[in-house]
């Protein structure tokens, strides 16, 4: 089961990807989006704050993320141009979403809608990305996670005399 944000991600993206083709404003897209099945199941103040950002700052995000790309922009499938530019503005913007979490859901993306290894083209760039515009945050020594079995008290059974 897809979460609200991944919904509203997964329709960003379709909404980015409808601009990059007709370059209708993110009220139309929205519009459009609202009448797909999936609208009512995602996360409708992420989508529509994601969608505009992304669409609104297009070309600053576009020069952001160029210096990290090995082939022209016009050359890259639309679905991977799309993705780049939504999870760019996620980084960019959305400081309390951690860097990773943002670069997992572009993968998670580019496995879905893109193309056989396309989603590892975008991981690769948006990891230089994040270097730059996440440098504190790349930086940090990563928290381990405590095992399955740390952390819990052990499991007692009560004697069958009890």
């Amino acid at each position: 089961m897809r979460s609200a944000r991944r919904r509203a991600r997964e329709l960003a993206l379709q909404g980015v990807y409808g601009w990059l083709y007709t370059g209708e404003g993110a009220a139309q897209l929205l519009k459009n989006l609202s009448e797909l099945e999936e609208f009512e199941a995602a996360d409708h103040p992420f989508l529509e704050a994601e969608l505009r950002g992304t669409l609104a700052e297009s070309a600053s995000l576009r020069k952001a993320l160029e210096p990290f790309v090995d082939r022209k922009w016009d050359e890259m499938s639309p679905i991977e141009r799309a993705i780049l530019l939504i999870a760019a503005w996620e980084l960019i913007h959305k400081q309390e979403i951690p860097y990773r979490v943002t670069i997992n859901e572009a993968i998670e993306l580019g496995k879905r809608f893109g193309a056989t290894d396309g989603h590892k083209y975008v991981n690769g760039v948006l990891d230089r990305l994040a270097a730059v515009v996440r440098a504190p945050e790349v930086a940090a020594p990563r928290e381990a996670r405590p095992r399955r079995s740390e952390g819990r008290a052990p499991a007692t059974r009560k004697k069958a005399s009890e």
